[in-house]
């Protein structure tokens, strides 16, 4: 059975995966706080029809409580542990979605599926006040297939002994600013993660789809160019790695199958 990937833009994804539809960090609404969507149209409804939504961290562009509010009843939603009591908000989507906090290194069922939660080297705190207790997530999808979602993190040592053998990456590839902080992928570094975790099909994230509100000006090429960009890296660092740049709402199926041991960084 093949495994469906769909970019929706920034970080959110669908990955399908017998039969079961893993929703990452939802952001369907054409603002959030000061960032416009400034390129793609807004995702169906059809998107927000996940067996399992899958929160890396509590940055407002990957919990997004107004996306999070449309979900169907009843959509199990996956958080970091503490997320419920940094923020107030999931608290009441609480009544409605049934709420899994996890650390790295627990898995969770559902279905034919297996989660597994795995670090991410990122700090992401809902606000820079906030506690540092709860930490940033990346998770692997284990179904027919191993899918590793990175969320947001920077290059670690450990990435590829944390998340193990998997056959495809969705890796984040750039940002919604001019700059890039730490704990961040750009481009290059992420082909560097490619070659680390050595997986069969890539995917780029987390680019060209949101900006600053004022600033479409400044440094445009950090919006558009990621995605090409990461493809020339990956030709270059992680020639053997099929890499899909895909547009906005576009998909790609992707086979499944046993993969070799990861190269450990």
């Amino acid at each position: 059975m093949p495994v469906e990937i769909i970019w929706w833009g920034h970080a959110t994804a669908t990955i399908r995966d017998s039969g079961v539809a893993v929703l990452t960090d939802p952001l369907v609404t054409r603002r959030c706080a000061h960032l416009w969507r400034r390129r793609g149209a807004l995702p169906t409804a059809g998107a927000l029809a996940a067996d399992v939504v899958l929160i890396s961290h509590l940055h407002a562009d990957h919990l997004h409580l107004r996306s999070l509010a449309r979900l169907p009843y009843g959509t199990p939603l996956v958080l970091p542990r503490g997320a419920v009591r940094a923020v107030p908000g999931l608290r009441r989507l609480a009544a409605r979605l049934p709420v899994y906090e996890m650390t790295p290194g627990e898995s969770l069922p559902f279905g034919p599926v297996t989660i597994r939660a795995v670090p991410a080297a990122h700090d992401g705190r809902r606000l820079p006040v906030g506690p540092r207790r709860v930490s940033a997530l990346g998770y692997v999808v284990e179904g027919a297939s191993r899918t590793y979602y990175a969320g947001d993190t920077g290059l670690f040592d450990q990435m590829a002994r944390e998340t193990g053998p998997v056959d495809t990456a969705l890796l984040p590839v750039g940002g919604w600013g001019p700059g890039l902080g730490h704990g961040h992928l750009n481009a290059e570094r992420a082909a560097l993660a490619l070659a680390r975790l050595r997986p069969r099909d890539a995917v780029p994230v987390h680019y060209g789809t949101f900006w600053p509100l004022g600033l479409s000006a400044v440094r445009p090429h950090e919006f558009h160019a990621p995605g090409d960009e990461f493809v020339r890296h990956a030709a270059r660092l992680a020639p053997e790695v099929r890499v899909h740049r895909l547009g906005h709402g576009e998909r790609v199926r992707l086979s499944a199958g046993p993969v070799g041991p990861a190269v450990t960084g």
